[in-house]
């Protein structure tokens, strides 16, 4: 006798519609909702708890996936571009994928395996892509790589990662929550000349000196700056001196680069930047390409250089020599993929 399905139902939450986000059942299941998605997408917009792979068909195109080969996704996130790549290769080869953040990997091994790509196509490590020459140490070198630098919008929209300061959460902003300090505690510990050269360096921002100023006074008062709501009140009180209709806008634009700045810092991104470029060309066989994503002009500089450099050197064959921008199409579908440039190397035979 077969055991009966027992229903589950939905937890049970205050109100007509949920206010937190572990109780927003679409956001953390949005695969289970395609109709929600479909008419969020239709609208232009990201819906929360997922991530729309950006530039698929221009990364594909240069990639040129064989069957058979051998490819390495650095920044695995939601899985959108490493599925792209998975179906290229028609379960001939093998692709491997990297992740930092402990918790979207878990949700997204498991996204990818009830596709159909297990481990016989698909392998999952949890590692900063930094370490890319240990992973090429391990497994041998590679076809094709991609990197796509973006952060994803599943950590975004889960205010309990503080990657935003749209919603009220705690000032973490760590890619892996489990390593490292959160903003907050690097708040702590930083002048206010450091901090300025922090939202300078990382984020070209022009107000750096007064957000700075206002916040080691803010400190040094005895106050904590700990959630994301808290950050975003002191950056509007420091630019209350504005007297432009569009104020509002320029904060929130102003607050977008700060708390940009601050990731950067948190997870020393450009560090990790440079570590990658560098050794980049040494896990690519002769001949290899690769497709890197970048969102903001501190990355895009590193990747640029690197590019030009190594060719000059003559380890990469060729390179890209303009940016490649998503279409008008995609940036009205997805308002994310706007700040996007891509650039590609070919290694050299």
């Amino acid at each position: 006798m077969s055991e009966e399905k027992i229903h589950k139902r939905r937890k049970r939450y205050k109100g007509t519609h949920p206010k937190n986000f572990n109780e927003k059942y679409k956001e953390l299941n949005p695969e289970l909702y395609p109709e929600t998605i479909e008419k969020v997408i239709a609208k232009g917009s990201t819906p929360a708890g997922m991530h729309i792979s950006i530039m698929v068909n221009e990364i594909l195109e240069f990639l040129d996936i064989q069957e058979g080969q051998v490819g390495l996704d650095c920044t695995l996130g939601y899985g959108g571009h490493t599925s792209h790549m998975l179906e290229k290769l028609n379960h001939k080869g093998h692709l491997y994928a990297l992740d930092i953040d402990p918790i979207e990997i878990v949700k997204t091994r498991e996204r990818l395996k009830n596709k159909g790509y297990g481990e016989d196509i698909l392998t999952i490590i949890q590692t900063n892509f930094r370490n890319i020459d240990e992973v090429s140490k391990n497994v041998g070198k590679f076809d094709f790589v991609l990197a796509d630098l973006g952060v994803s919008s599943m950590q975004i929209d889960n205010p309990e990662r503080g990657f935003s300061y749209k919603k009220e959460g705690p000032l973490d902003l760590r890619l892996n929550p489990e390593m490292g300090k959160p903003a907050s505690q690097i708040l702590k510990e930083l002048t206010k000349e450091e901090l300025q050269n922090i939202f300078e360096e990382n984020a070209d921002e022009p107000y750096a000196k007064e957000i700075a100023r206002n916040i080691d006074s803010f400190m040094k008062s005895g106050f904590e700056i700990t959630t994301t709501q808290q950050l975003y009140k002191v950056i509007e009180k420091t630019l209350s001196f504005i007297d432009d209709k569009n104020k509002k806008d320029i904060i929130n634009k102003t607050s977008a680069r700060i708390f940009q700045a601050l990731r950067i810092e948190v997870n020393q991104e450009f560090e990790v930047l440079y570590d990658f470029v560098e050794k980049l060309p040494y896990v690519l066989k002769p001949g290899g390409k690769v497709a890197i994503l970048t969102f903001h002009s501190g990355e895009d500089r590193i990747v640029k250089k690197s590019f030009k450099e190594m060719k000059r050197l003559g380890i990469y064959e060729d390179v890209s020599r303009n940016v490649i921008r998503p279409s008008m199409e995609e940036c009205r579908n997805n308002s994310r993929a706007k700040s996007t440039k891509m650039r590609w190397a070919i290694k050299s035979l």
